[in-house]
């Protein structure tokens, strides 16, 4: 079998378990001049939880900067290469065995490099067949790394940011975790004023409002209005992005010649071979997803999809990542019309019915942070209270995707959202085990420099090796959109294009329905 260059992408973030502030606001709407954060409130469970974690989302060390840090010194994808490992035992490739490359990253002198923390995104790819996989990297931590995954495909080598840029967004999640903000719009009678919110609010003698949620303990707070009282809070928004980067931070997370470059692929092939056993989650074949985890995966066209859900109510939690599968389903079934709740179209809730066979499906995003425009705070719920809301049972299928909003924030918000969620998964499948319960990961996305600073693929990494492993175990089903992102040709997106879409749905249906009696 022929063995054709590989799609490799490769991008750089980092994180970090420190920042611990002291939380002293107290769990009511309630104003005193503190300085608080929520990073070190987690419970003695959730902290032997988070501690577990540690292993999962460990990164290697990174190159520290100095000011007379040079853009020379990091990776260059011009001068980078890999190299296609011979088959192990010798002979011809044949379909099913594992191929590894082997990738050594230079910087622009030519210069090996001699530390890791590059992330690496492999897919294997044929445009004949319409097919295309997930590989598997596995950083040396010297400067190589290497990449397994089934051979079966065809692709290219991509370099999208130097290992560097990873001490950036270091520095960033310990220095600024508040770089995203929020405000809240408080109004009583003929008086109105705006002020900021967030997970956390520091360095201020400014009196506090404390929203946090009492059922879950998620924290969330607001500077305290001059004139107002903390119970005049009506509506939530989105704020805006502090970005405070010195000059020589600032040259290396922006080197805009290491976005999207190809890197080359030597002639000559290297006989230094490890061995590393990966399986993928699935692949496409004549541009449908095959499963490889036993789930046979239907093509669901409008017919089927309403065959599917009869009778059934789909429910929706999260961000706009599985909104766009409500959006899905109700462009896709003619009979499924939406009602107008007068509610915000990005965080909900939204509804739509389908009367003659009795299809129910909704969305309401998660609750904050969340960076959506203008919602009123009465809307704004946490996922774990709203589903222990749900009565459950086989007619009933509940979808939750949270992960999007909360890559600039500390690991420890994001741990704690999920245990919350976990618990609740839990308790309503113990009260209605028929309950098909269906989780989205994280996936990679297109890269900006706003994206790279505050919705990178590495902060999205991170938050799906956690997700899967908090949810490992579970009566859940997961979507893996990380690997139907990745193996597939087309770019990668927040919102994919409608052909991976579709396989997404597709799954999430076969999940819904799995018994073959659905006429497709």
């Amino acid at each position: 079998m022929k063995v054709y260059p590989f799609v490799l992408h490769i991008n750089c973030k980092t994180f970090s378990f420190q920042n611990k502030v002291s939380r002293t606001a107290t769990a009511k709407p309630s104003a005193q001049p503190v300085s608080t954060c929520s990073f070190d409130s987690l419970s003695p469970e959730e902290l032997l939880v988070f501690d577990s974690l540690k292993d999962v989302i460990f990164w290697p060390e990174t190159p520290s900067l100095k000011s007379d840090s040079s853009l020379n010194d990091t990776s260059d994808p011009r001068r980078s290469s890999f190299t296609i490992l011979p088959r192990s035992g010798g002979g011809s490739w044949r379909v099913g065995d594992q191929l590894q490359v082997s990738i050594r990253i230079r910087d622009f002198h030519g210069r090996p490099k001699k530390s890791g923390g590059d992330v690496l995104l492999a897919r294997l790819h044929n445009s004949t067949f319409h097919a295309g996989v997930a590989g598997h990297v596995v950083d040396h931590r010297n400067g190589s790394y290497s990449a397994f995954f089934s051979l079966l495909w065809e692709g290219q080598v991509v370099l999208v940011h130097p290992s560097e840029a990873v001490t950036v967004l270091q520095k960033l999640t310990e220095e600024q975790p508040d770089r995203i903000y929020f405000n809240s719009l408080f109004w009583s009678g003929s008086v109105s004023e705006t002020t900021t919110c967030n997970v956390c609010l520091t360095g201020t003698q400014q009196n506090i409002c404390d929203y946090s949620d009492l059922r879950t303990g998620e924290p969330w707070f607001c500077y305290k209005p001059h004139k107002l009282d903390c119970d005049a809070r009506i509506s939530h928004a989105r704020g805006g992005f502090r970005q405070n980067l010195n000059g020589t931070e600032r040259r290396f997370k922006y080197p805009e010649i290491n976005i999207q470059t190809q890197i080359r692929k030597k002639l000559k092939t290297s006989h230094n071979r490890k061995t590393f056993k990966t399986r993928p989650s699935g692949y496409y074949y004549k541009g449908a997803w095959q499963a490889l985890d036993g789930t046979r995966v239907h093509q669901f066209n409008s017919n089927a999809i309403s065959q599917c859900l009869k009778g059934k109510a789909v429910l929706f939690y999260g961000d706009s990542t599985v909104r766009q599968w409500y959006e899905y389903l109700t462009n896709s079934l003619p009979d499924l019309k939406e009602f107008d709740l007068q509610t915000s179209k990005q965080s909900g809730p939204l509804m739509a019915l389908d009367y003659v066979n009795k299809i129910l499906v909704t969305f309401r995003s998660h609750g904050p942070p969340i960076r959506f425009a203008s919602s009123s705070v009465s809307q704004l719920q946490y996922v774990a209270n709203e589903l222990d809301r749900v009565i459950g049972g086989s007619n009933t299928v509940v979808v939750i995707g949270v992960w999007s909003h909360f890559s600039t924030f500390p690991v420890e918000v994001y741990v704690r959202r999920l245990l919350n969620i976990r618990k609740a998964v839990a308790r309503l499948l113990n009260r209605a085990p028929g309950t098909t319960v269906v989780v989205r990961t994280a996936n990679p996305k297109e890269m900006t420099l706003y994206e790279s600073l505050t919705n990178s693929d590495w902060f999205s990494l991170q938050r799906d090796k956690i997700l899967r492993e908090i949810f490992r175990g579970t009566k859940v089903q997961l979507v893996d959109a990380w690997e139907m992102i990745l193996a597939h040709h087309l770019p990668h997106k927040l919102h994919p294009d409608s052909d991976i879409l579709k396989n997404m749905v597709d799954v999430l249906l076969s999940f819904a329905c799995p018994l073959a009696d659905i006429q497709l």
